[in-house]
């Protein structure tokens, strides 16, 4: 049968694959020189465009996806930078990017950026500290995270 290796075949070709680097290793992900040991950044917007794939196609119901926890709409409202697109579920209001970052010293919750010179404070520290951008509507509880941005780890002088 054509295409069909046989066990001889298909031994080579699984020890000739073994021996190509791999470029999807965690470490290709990474920015500047390797040493530095850092994520880059990841823009979700393809997991995005699928989720709502699936909600416009009736395979999920608006209460799947519109179940944003109440403190993020919190904050949302209180501290989000509005944006000018509109909600993809809803389309009653503006989404909303509310940023959350984690790493070491900083509380086991991620600290939502409240203020604008925050974010730039934070990323003069000399530790790896990663930036989670959601998009939030704070009619609907839609919400999504947009990307993942790396910040700090600045070396000391």
């Amino acid at each position: 049968m054509v295409g069909d290796p046989s066990a001889a075949g298909r031994a080579h070709w699984l020890r000739s694959v073994r021996s190509i680097p791999v470029s999807f290793r965690a470490d290709s992900l990474r920015t500047g020189a390797p040493a530095l040991g850092r994520a880059g950044v990841v823009d979700h917007r393809l997991a995005r465009r699928a989720l709502l794939s699936e909600y416009r196609k009736g395979r999920l119901a608006r209460h799947q996806v519109c179940d944003a926890h109440p403190m993020l709409v919190r904050a949302a409202s209180s501290v989000g930078v509005l944006t000018t697109t509109d909600c993809p579920i809803c389309e009653d209001d503006k989404l909303v990017h509310v940023t959350y970052v984690f790493g070491p010293r900083l509380p086991p919750s991620g600290r939502c950026i409240s203020a604008p010179g925050e974010l730039a404070a934070l990323n003069k520290r000399p530790e790896a500290l990663t930036a989670y951008i959601v998009e939030v509507c704070r009619s609907c509880s839609w919400h999504h995270l947009v990307r993942t941005v790396p910040i700090g780890a600045k070396p000391t002088d």
